[in-house]
């Protein structure tokens, strides 16, 4: 049995090193002591040991080859002497490895395998012997099965440690995966030699080559076996495929919702997979957490756009359908039938620790595992990355939050880990560059098609709604339509001759006496995003050099989606912080959209320096204020036509 190896790490090369040392031990006390009771019997049996190295299986699931040749080690071990049998187990080996490789071979393999071969025919040879001699006392069957076992056992042994070692799997899981299957074949070779041994005793050793044949019809065997394993192991990967291409395109549909999500999901995947390994997830388990990793949102497909990019917190009413994404995404996936139990992750990625969680607030280990691990290392990867809402945090600090949640939100056992490794892991993170996803036709212009089958609605844009709370918001507000229409109202009275940043400044001083506000800003559609038209008190400078492209930031959000944001954080607006010696106190940010007849006229941004300072309350009055001021805003930019002298005629 040979291995095609590949080194990766300083203990395979210690494992490689120490079984040469073995090997070279094991031959220079044998070959210090050589004899030969039947040197023709010796180089019959070396010359059929050649030809049925030749006779070579693949090993399932690992790039080896097992061959028939450990037959005539086990007839060495039985009848010739420990050098004898030394020099054809490295005579097979040599054979099985250049009879028609199948890539080719390195020095570092040659050695290992020639190594490993030798000591487990050592090793055997002395327990032959030993069971003959202390306990049989003659030779028989049962010191051919202990030799059989012993030759089998280092054998894979020595080969499930390299592929262990270096391709960083489980050594009883390769032992199990890709040797334990062979145990009958060396039980039939044990057989076989047995019957040779046998027939040379009564009839003489030529025998031995009667039993050639049945040695080929054993190698065809076992060929047509392996055969079918591997046929099976080929519609397994397709079925493994199917499934990955299934994640892939799922992802990709995620990715189409919110394009802020693809590279968040690979750096939360190479996170939850170093969890898991450490962890010690099952196979299942880890294969179940690689899908959910990337898919664990899929749910929000049923969320509306305009609250997944929305770039301020959200409202109760927006939260409430925001907490159905880990149902759905778990009744999408339901229908997929995944071999491994991604669905209950899924279900559960927004459970927590202390039972506080949701959908259906599981807590301690009611959450699988694979959820927990999914809940911190998101978390993790979410703080430190860009989000509409605010900046990212440095990943200490990120870190440090998640730890402080450890026992309340995420299970300590995962934090513990993620803690000690977090710089080891952003460091592979980063080593995985993001692989682009198919760009999906998201905005090209369909020309075809005039109107829906039910025709067009009407566009409505209907005004705010009046609060009931108290006679003094009801004057707040009457004072507010009041203060509005009057600007409106002289606007018209002046002929439509004030420029729209005379409109501005008039609402500016009247906005000031209702809603408190450090810092106003008004951005008004221009070249594809949205240009500063009017900015007054705090950072004007560093407003007025604002370009906002279309969508992004607080006030592009607001521009593209039609609603107003309520305490949002005025350092996602593009460009606004970007400059490290650029500082701002502000904290809070209140944006409307100002609506004219052709669509957004102008977007009203009011910022403060308290954190949340902003209420309810006063969106309405602003909403009040500015209700038709769009319009009159749209009407004062537009060019003015030159003016006509009237001469007599």
């Amino acid at each position: 049995m040979t291995y095609m190896l590949r080194l990766r790490s300083i203990g395979a090369h210690t494992f490689i090193a120490g079984m040469a040392l073995a090997g070279t031990v094991c031959f220079g006390l044998a070959f210090s002591h050589w004899q030969s009771s039947d040197p023709v019997k010796f180089i019959c049996y070396l010359v059929a040991a050649l030809l049925a190295s030749s006779l070579k299986v693949s090993l399932p699931g690992i790039e080896g080859t097992l061959s028939v040749n450990f037959l005539f080690t086990l007839l060495g071990i039985l009848e010739l002497s420990l050098p004898e049998t030394l020099l054809i187990g490295l005579a097979s080996t040599l054979g099985q490895f250049y009879w028609r490789p199948a890539r080719q071979l390195k020095l570092v393999q040659l050695v290992f395998n020639v190594s490993q071969v030798t000591v487990s025919s050592a090793v055997a040879y002395g327990a032959y012997r030993l069971v003959v001699v202390y306990v049989l006392h003659a030779p028989g069957p049962l010191a051919l099965l202990v030799a059989a076992v012993t030759h089998f056992g280092c054998n894979t042994a020595a080969m499930s440690t390299i592929i262990g070692v270096t391709e960083d799997k489980a050594i009883p899981k390769v032992w199990t995966a890709s040797y334990l299957w062979s145990f009958p074949y060396y039980m039939v070779g044990a057989a076989a030699a047995g019957l040779v041994n046998f027939l040379n005793r009564h009839i003489g050793w030529q025998s031995s080559l009667l039993v050639l044949p049945p040695i080929y019809l054993m190698y065809r065997s076992y060929r047509l076996y392996l055969g079918k394993l591997e046929t099976e192991k080929r519609h397994a990967e397709q079925v493994s495929s199917l499934h990955l291409r299934t994640i892939e395109a799922l992802a990709l549909a995620i990715e189409a919702k919110d394009e802020t999500t693809g590279e968040h999901l690979q750096r939360v995947r190479v996170y939850a997979m170093e969890l898991a390994k450490e962890l010690g997830l099952s196979e299942d388990e880890t294969e179940a957490l690689r899908a959910a990793s990337v898919l664990h949102d899929i749910g929000k497909l049923a969320v509306s756009e305009h609250i997944i990019s929305k770039p301020g917190k959200l409202t109760p009413e927006e939260f409430e359908k925001m907490k159905i994404h880990p149902i759905v995404g778990a009744e999408i996936l339901e229908q997929v039938d995944f071999p491994y139990p991604v669905v209950p992750i899924v279900r559960a990625h927004h459970e927590k620790w202390d039972g506080s969680g949701y959908p259906y607030g599981l807590a301690g280990e009611a959450i699988p595992i694979g959820a927990r691990i999914l809940a911190a290392v998101d978390c993790l990867d979410a703080l430190a990355s860009d989000r509409q809402y605010r900046k990212p945090l440095p990943l200490d600090e990120a870190m440090a939050k998640v730890a402080a949640d450890a026992g309340k939100s995420f299970d300590p056992r995962v934090v513990a880990i993620l803690r000690r490794r977090y710089i080891e892991l952003e460091k592979m993170a980063n080593e995985h560059p993001l692989q682009s996803p198919p760009k999906l036709s998201t905005d090209i212009k369909v020309e075809r098609g005039l109107a829906p089958a039910a025709g067009f609605a009407q566009s409505s844009h209907p005004e705010a709604m009046s609060s009931a709370f108290g006679s003094e918001f009801i004057a707040r507000i009457s004072a507010a339509r009041r203060q509005g229409q009057e600007v409106i109202d002289f606007n018209r009275q002046t002929g439509l001759s004030l420029r729209a940043e005379d409109i501005l400044s008039l609402l500016a001083v009247r906005l000031k006496n209702l809603v408190p506000y450090d810092s106003m800003a008004v951005y008004c559609p221009k070249d594809g995003g949205l240009a500063p038209e009017f900015v007054s008190g705090e950072n004007f400078r560093l407003f007025s050099s604002l370009r906002i492209p279309d969508g992004e930031g607080l006030s592009g959000w607001v521009a593209q989606n039609h609603k107003a944001i309520l305490n949002g954080n005025p350092s996602v607006e593009p460009g606004y912080l970007n400059d490290p010696r650029k500082f701002s106190t502000l904290r809070s940010a209140l944006a409307v959209p100002l609506e004219g007849t052709a669509g957004i006229a102008a977007v009203l941004a009011l910022y403060r320096a308290g954190q949340d300072a902003f209420t309810a309350d006063d969106l309405r009055v602003v909403e009040a204020i500015t209700l038709g001021l769009g319009t009159a805003i749209e009407h004062a930019s537009k060019p003015k036509a030159a003016g006509i002298g009237a001469g007599s005629a």
